[in-house]
């Protein structure tokens, strides 16, 4: 059984539930969709394991108090962050642009040369490696999901990880800079996360924060639906990622988006005293209740859009390819897994290479396969890597339409 879009209302929220972000109960619930694998990220060693992956139910609920929008179905306890979490970015040169010019930008802003830098949730550390080698800065990383590499943690000494999330037992560790990019969607109790981490800072600094997350603006007004998975309970807008920080106990210094609109980040440092909330000056409510309001329809037509148009290229018997196995991809191929209209998956990240996508089943393979395969038609999840895709297909002199999805 494939998700039902038809499931999407809008309806009353449960009075026992609450914001995680403001508390408030006046919530509206808009967003149904069953059974999606719980994780986006961690593949499978068959075919058949993948298409038992564990799954998950969404129910999204908007607050109109704060603009957070939440998964109310999401449930902790289903999820467990290990070393066969795999969402690495950095093999894309897209990407490793992108990361480069953030360091950069966070080092000449922050004068961050010499100086501690400590990330939450550093994944494989890709990016604490470089901020730290570009301005000769000490780095500690904190991730259940690293993978030691003697080799390379010996080549850069200043650099260390610890296999364990970050808390209070961690709190002599000092800071310039503390990074968590892409976590905080992730934590079912953000408001309780980012406290800890406020009186894990030691009062002898003040660092800055720098915190990165999915920007839901672009998943509504854009229609980046294929990025609303299990794994995220949070959907962050700029007010209420601003109202967050700040009843936390945080002076926020610059709210923005990133990565083409996809992304939203936030600095900020601890402030000594009390903030008083200023979330509503930094988003037009009306217009994103709006947005939720016609969320389900426009869901709906890009669905009923994108079914048409796979099932034509099965009647055809189109080799039909998707470019990207990450979130993106995984919640793509599940939407239409009874299609059956995609026959691999193409990743640059060889971790995910010779892996299955959870859910549907599809093997994921090196872009140089296609070269021999030659598909009909290759569909890229991500629209900002279509340059790089497009290039390296002519590369592999791979003539088949290519298209964003």
């Amino acid at each position: 059984m494939h998700p039902d879009p038809a499931s999407l209302q809008q309806r009353p929220a449960d009075k026992t539930l609450s914001c995680p972000i403001c508390g408030s109960r006046s919530l509206t619930m808009f967003m149904d969709v069953p059974q999606m694998p719980i994780y986006c990220n961690v593949l499978w060693e068959s075919r058949e394991a993948a298409l038992q992956a564990p799954r998950g139910d969404l129910m999204l609920g908007y607050c109109p108090q704060c603009s957070h929008i939440s998964n109310y179905a999401f449930d902790p306890s289903n999820m467990d962050y290990s070393q066969q979490y795999e969402n690495s970015l950095h093999f894309s040169g897209r990407f490793q642009q992108y990361a480069t010019d953030l360091a950069e930008r966070l080092i000449e802003r922050y004068d961050l040369r010499g100086k501690d830098i400590l990330e939450i949730g550093c994944g494989k550390g890709d990016f604490l490696r470089q901020i730290c080698r570009a301005g000769g800065n000490r780095g500690i990383g904190f991730d259940k999901s690293y993978v030691p590499d003697p080799e390379r943690d010996a080549a850069e000494p200043d650099v260390r990880f610890v296999i364990d999330f970050f808390s209070q037992a961690y709190a002599h560790e000092p800071a310039d800079l503390i990074v968590c990019r892409h976590v905080l969607e992730h934590i079912d109790h953000p408001r309780a996360f980012l406290a800890e981490i406020r009186r894990a800072i030691r009062p002898d600094r003040s660092p800055v924060m720098y915190v990165e997350v999915p920007n839901v603006l672009w998943t509504l007004r854009d229609l980046g639906i294929w990025d609303i998975i299990y794994e995220h309970c949070s959907y962050f807008s700029p007010a209420s990622l601003t109202y967050l920080f700040e009843v936390s106990g945080f002076h926020v210094l610059d709210v923005r988006e990133e990565f083409g609109g996809q992304f939203l980040a936030i600095e900020a440092q601890p402030a000594p005293g009390e903030v008083l909330p200023s979330a509503r000056t930094r988003l037009d409510f009306e217009q994103m209740a709006r947005d939720v309001q016609t969320f389900g329809e426009r869901y709906r037509a890009k669905v009923h859009e994108w079914r048409t148009r796979l099932s034509d290229l099965v009647q055809r018997k189109a080799r039909t390819v998707v470019w990207g196995a990450g979130s993106k991809g995984v919640t793509f191929l599940n939407i239409f897994r009874d299609l059956q209209a995609v026959t691999l998956v193409v990743d640059v990240n060889p971790r995910k290479q010779g892996k299955f996508v959870a859910g549907s089943g599809q093997q994921i393979v090196a872009p140089d396969l296609l070269r021999d395969y030659q598909p009909d038609v290759v569909l890229v999840m991500n629209a900002l890597y279509l340059n790089e895709i497009c290039d390296m297909l002519a590369a592999l002199s791979v003539t088949a339409t290519v298209e964003s999805v």
